[in-house]
């Protein structure tokens, strides 16, 4: 559906792909997995030392991201000129203005970091997002057109385009395997950390001055960049190949062929593209009778449910049934959705976006686990790209979705219809692939010559 989500220097969280696909996740139906094995180490990536730096960085980047998400949807709507309607539209607007970009480059983004230095990537990234980030404090500070926000929002989804992919496939060059699950499941909760520091920071940063919001992004930005250069990386294979229409395809033919990535990547894709509520929050705030700083905890509201889900996942060991726990759950996000679009009560609708934020986790850790490990070592910069292609149009399109079914029939209509239309996708994800529902424990994930290998639990 969400982890990641998030990282981007969009106005939602920004799919990262350690964003939690729907929202935020959980999974606490199943007794089985509450029992946690002795030789579960839950806090195993935490003890690595490279592991600590790039998480803080990470950490503090995604809070400046966050800040920044609340600027700009704060900023927009609240321009002279603006009702609900004509503001739901101009939401939406920043959902695709932040999604084309995505869209065009994730794909050759993800096999130049195949093929050159994934740290190097991630940080020219994230300067160059820096850089965008004041122009909007400038933006701000001068009045400064929508459109020409809008512009420079486009050119901050770019830098992070070219980034997301070396980003997401470098954490397998910091972390060894028999660690990695558990510092995707941490990675998935200081993620939600962050977006709960983050919105309720910014809330006040904007109460103080709009602009102040946009440079302290820029320099949690910096931030980051300066903690990738602490860190001791794993030499990584490179795929070599030039850049043909073919070698730039390869990751979308691998998630084709291995059905279980195609079928949690759709699921993601479909259940935030209808279910997401984000990009509308401002309007709903506003209907509520909350000012900044309650539209800030709304959208801290997911990730206080999620980072609870994550710290439950991370003290047990692997899933066993990781396909039903993920099914479950987005199905749970839709009927949460549901009731928070129908919600008159602030109390009401935090609880139910914390819901979904809790709800999303499991799938944000089911699909990144297998994103991140079941392609070759070779290939993982171009798989993440299509993760991040299908990420990508779920918050940013889904942004757009909300804003012009808002613009049409009104919030309420829009974000209802949107959770009963992800009840309906699970229940298609289901019939469609039946790998998903018989797919078992996460620990038998193994690059995809080896899981071939793997008993049925781990068949994909």
């Amino acid at each position: 559906m969400s982890e990641e989500s998030s990282d981007s220097k969009l106005a939602y969280e920004p799919p990262d792909v350690e964003r939690p696909a729907s929202a935020a996740p959980t999974e606490q139906q199943l007794e089985k997995e509450l029992v946690v094995s002795p030789g579960h180490d839950p806090y195993a990536a935490l003890r690595l030392r490279d592991y600590r730096f790039y998480s803080l960085g990470w950490l503090i980047s995604v809070i400046g991201q966050q800040v920044q998400s609340i600027a700009v949807g704060w900023d927009i709507y609240h321009r002279p000129g603006m009702n609900e309607a004509r503001g739901a539209l101009a939401l939406g607007m920043v959902g695709l203005v932040q999604a084309l970009p995505v869209m065009a480059l994730a794909l050759p983004a993800g096999h130049i970091a195949d093929r050159f230095d994934k740290r190097r990537l991630v940080m020219i990234s994230q300067l160059l997002a820096m850089v965008c980030s004041l122009g909007l404090a400038l933006l701000s500070y001068k009045q400064g057109s929508i459109t020409l926000m809008y512009v420079v929002l486009t050119l901050s989804a770019i830098a992070q385009a070219i980034g997301w992919p070396a980003r997401h496939s470098l954490l397998p060059q910091v972390v060894p395997p028999e660690a990695f699950n558990n510092a995707v499941t941490w990675n998935s909760s200081f993620f939600h950390i962050a977006s709960m520091v983050g919105p309720t920071l910014g809330g006040v940063i904007v109460l103080v001055s709009l602009p102040l919001a946009y440079v302290f992004d820029a320099i949690c930005g910096l931030t980051f960049a300066i903690f990738l250069l602490r860190l001791h990386v794993r030499p990584a294979k490179t795929s070599g190949e030039s850049a043909t229409w073919n070698n730039l395809v390869a990751g979308v033919r691998f998630v084709r062929k291995t059905k279980i990535i195609l079928a949690t990547i759709t699921l993601d894709l479909f259940a935030v593209l209808l279910g997401g509520a984000t990009y509308l929050l401002p309007v709903f705030a506003e209907k509520l009778g909350v000012g900044a700083v309650g539209y800030g905890w709304l959208r801290a509201s997911p990730a206080i449910g999620a980072f609870i889900a994550a710290l439950l996942i991370a003290h047990m060991p692997p899933m066993k049934h990781a396909g039903r726990s993920m099914l479950m759950s987005v199905a749970a996000f839709g009927a949460a959705t549901i009731v928070f679009g129908l919600s008159r009560s602030f109390v009401l609708s935090f609880v139910m976006l914390a819901l979904t934020g809790a709800f999303d986790n499991v799938s944000v850790v089911v699909r990144h686990t297998l994103v991140q490990m079941l392609p070759p070592e070779s290939m993982r910069g171009r798989v993440a790209a299509v993760n991040i292609v299908f990420i990508g149009a779920s918050n940013e399109l889904g942004g757009l979705e909300s804003g012009v079914t808002a613009w049409l029939f009104g919030p309420v209509l829009s974000v209802v219809g949107g959770g009963i239309g992800t009840l309906l996708v699970v229940a298609a994800v289901a019939l469609i692939w039946p790998q998903v529902v018989r797919f078992g424990s996460l620990k038998d994930a193994r690059p995809i010559e080896e899981a071939e290998e793997l008993a049925p639990a781990a068949s994909v």
